[in-house]
């Protein structure tokens, strides 16, 4: 990204915390009563404050974990024969911080007739499309508060973990900014059988 078009984050609470009203302003004051305000509010306008990049990113994925760790707890209190694994963690994107995604978990999946699919799901604070190529969000959008899906893996022998653009739509099982839709989904994907499946379809 262009230096000049890089984006600056202004610290807004230390502001709002700063502004404390005033009954009349420091010259009204001195006419009315003959007396030189000492405060410096009076005076000199606060300085704004701008975050870092890194302070931004702490601050998004603080954020995401707390949705991800409430998201996890949701979809594991629906139905006792449904429990997914708690795997948290969150990253903000680099060049745009106040964007950023959380991984909530990852399972493993058999349908009938298919191989096990393993997959994880996921949440960001913007809507995109999931990226064909090295780049994993493409065209995003910030419309949107929450974006939720899941996509297949292909777990590698050194252990990393790429998308397995083999199943379904180039690997995602599911993506949708409605909250509701995604929790049916996982729950779909972690449902022990096929009657559960369609028990958890028709709700």
């Amino acid at each position: 990204m262009d230096a000049k078009a890089k984006r600056r984050y202004f610290d807004i609470r230390s502001a709002l915390s700063a502004e404390t009203p005033q009954k009349t302003a420091a010259h009204s004051e001195f006419l009315r009563t003959g007396r030189i305000s000492r405060n410096r509010r009076d005076w000199l306008p606060e300085e704004r404050r701008y975050l870092t990049y890194e302070e931004v990113a702490e601050r998004t994925e603080k954020r995401l974990t707390a949705a991800g760790e409430k998201t996890h707890e949701r979809i594991n209190a629906v139905h006792r024969t449904i429990r997914f694994p708690k795997i948290v963690f969150s990253r903000a994107l680099s060049e745009s911080p106040h964007l950023g995604y959380c991984h909530v978990t990852a399972a493993r999946t058999v349908f009938e007739r298919t191989a096990p699919i393993h997959w994880s799901f996921y949440i960001c604070n913007f809507l995109a499309e999931i990226g064909a190529d090295e780049q994993f969000f493409e065209r995003i959008r910030t419309d949107y508060d929450r974006m939720y899906f899941a996509v297949a893996l292909d777990l590698q022998p050194t252990g990393e973990a790429r998308i397995n653009r083999t199943v379904r739509d180039n690997g995602i099982l599911f993506r949708t900014s409605d909250p509701m839709e995604a929790l049916k989904n996982v729950l779909i994907l972690g449902a022990p059988d096929a009657a559960l499946r369609q028990v958890i379809r028709s709700l």
